[in-house]
Formats: C-alpha cells, sequence, structure tokens
C-alpha cells in the first residue's frame, strides 16, 4: 500500500489545475468531460474549480465518499482507511458502510457543488461489472442511480517498463471493443471503461507515453470503425504527471474531428440515455 490509498480525494493544486485545463480542451472541440467526484475532495476549502466545471457544462457523478470497493462482503476489503481506522465503521455492516459513502457523496454535492449525481462510477474496475451482485445494483437504483460504469474488461499487459507488442495492443482493442454498453437484467445500465487506463499503463506497466499514445490510438480508431463506444479512463493524478502536455486528451479530440459525422464527443448521461432507448 501507500500513503495516498489512505488519502483518496485529496487532491493538490496541479491535479486541480490538469482537470480544468482538460475540460477546457474538450470543452473547444465541442465535447465535455464526464468527471467522477471522490466525496473527501469536498472538505477541501477551495471547490470552486469543480463547481465551475459544472458551470462550464461538464458532468459531475459519483464516485464514493472514501474511493470504496462496492463488491466488498467484509470490512477489510472496503478500504484501507478503515483497516487502519476500524473505529470508523464500528457496528455497520460492509453494505451500510457503502451505502453511506455513496448517499455522503450526494449530500456533499448537493451542498458544496450545488449540482446533483450525474450517474456513478465505481473505485476500481470488475471484470464481471455487477453481474452476479444483484444487491450491489438494487443499491445504487434505491439510491436514484440508472446507469453505472463498473466494467473494466480483461485484457493483456506488459511485464513493468515493457513495450506492448503488436498482440498486446490488437488485445487491448478487441477488450474495449466488446466491452460495450448494456442492461442488467434489474434495469440498470452499464456503461463499461474502456482498456487500456492511464493506471494500468503507467503504474502497472510502466509505460512511456508514447506508448500509452499508439494504444489509444488504435483502441479508438477501431471503436470509430465500429461505431462503438470508448469510454476513456484517466485520473489527473496519474496521467497529469505523465502527459502534463495534455497529447493523450488531444489525440483523441483531433480523431473524433478527423472522424467527422462518424464519431462525437460527448457525456456518459447522453449512451446510457440512448442505451435505454
Amino acid at each position: 500500500d501507500t500513503h495516498w490509498d489512505y488519502e483518496k480525494g485529496n487532491l493538490d493544486s496541479a491535479a486541480k489545475e490538469y482537470s480544468v485545463e482538460a475540460g477546457r480542451r474538450v470543452k473547444s472541440h465541442g465535447g465535455r468531460i464526464h468527471y467522477f467526484c471522490v466525496g473527501r475532495v469536498l472538505e477541501q476549502e477551495d471547490v470552486k474549480w469543480l463547481r465551475d466545471l459544472a458551470g462550464d457544462g461538464h458532468l459531475i457523478g459519483n464516485h464514493t465518499y472514501d474511493h470504496v470497493n462496492v463488491l466488498a462482503t467484509d470490512a477489510a476489503a472496503l478500504q484501507y482507511r478503515f483497516q487502519r481506522s476500524p473505529w470508523l465503521i464500528a457496528g455497520r455492516s460492509p453494505q451500510d458502510v457503502i451505502r453511506d459513502n455513496i448517499r455522503l457523496t450526494t449530500l456533499a454535492m448537493q451542498q458544496r457543488l450545488e449540482v446533483e449525481n450525474c450517474g456513478f462510477r465505481t473505485p476500481g474496475g470488475f471484470a464481471d461489472g455487477l453481474n452476479g451482485r444483484d444487491d450491489v445494483q438494487s443499491l445504487l437504483l434505491e439510491l436514484g442511480f440508472t446507469w453505472v460504469s463498473s466494467h473494466y474488461p480483461q485484457h493483456m499487459n506488459t511485464a513493468a517498463g515493457h513495450e506492448p507488442t503488436a498482440e498486446i495492443l490488437s488485445n487491448i482493442a478487441e477488450a474495449a471493443m466488446a466491452a460495450q454498453p448494456f442492461v442488467y437484467p434489474s434495469g440498470l445500465v452499464e456503461i463499461p471503461m474502456s482498456p487500456i487506463s492511464d493506471i494500468g499503463a503507467f503504474r502497472t506497466g510502466q509505460w512511456k507515453l508514447d506508448w500509452f499514445l499508439k494504444a489509444i490510438e488504435q483502441t479508438v480508431a477501431a471503436t470509430i470503425a465500429a461505431g462503438g463506444v470508448f469510454d476513456f479512463l484517466a485520473h489527473p493524478s496519474c496521467l497529469g504527471v505523465v502527459d502534463p502536455q495534455f497529447r493523450t486528451i488531444d489525440l483523441i479530440c483531433d480523431m473524433v474531428a478527423a472522424a467527422s459525422d462518424k464519431a462525437e464527443l460527448t457525456d456518459l448521461q447522453t449512451i446510457a440515455a440512448a442505451v435505454r432507448r
């Protein structure tokens, strides 16, 4: 574990500035970013940057208050913070903690940002999404969510520091194409995250930026050709360090622009509405 595991949501100024500039760039291309908020960030003194992003038309979804594992069935699996400080959840079941974590973020967004949730993304992505977890689906529906982003498909990766081969790049693109939006039997819409994430590439794979750009370019191209959905997954505290010049975001925006009427920059709320139709 690392110090950051205990301080989810404690964003520094660099991460905030990166988030704001990313939003500006995407908006200049006619799109908007769908952000997901860890509730604890709203305890910070200054949240004007987030309020301004919402005011600019970007959407903000719920990412739980403490970045908890929504599939946890025992307290130890919930979050590192609760392993160190178990008294924070004393007397409550894991499901009660998860429910409160989601509910608190909703309240924090309403009170500090004066905005409503725009969807829910699970901390961490799951190879099976919420399949087999009707209890979690029911909880989200109970809390007012109509869609979730929880599925992150399995795919190949490299040994740390190794350049991805053509086989690995093709496998990543194929995994993204197979992970398209769908509806659970409960009626909850799933909008999968698309590989490869910045965490998978840079923290796990220890990739160079050019390798990541190649993977993103190949996957986005395949998605556009197939008329599918590409749900870019990145974190300002990671991507902002390895890609300070916004090459990845600019690449995606440029590819969408070049595709003309075959692609558009959009948000997950819009995608979910289309899936329900």
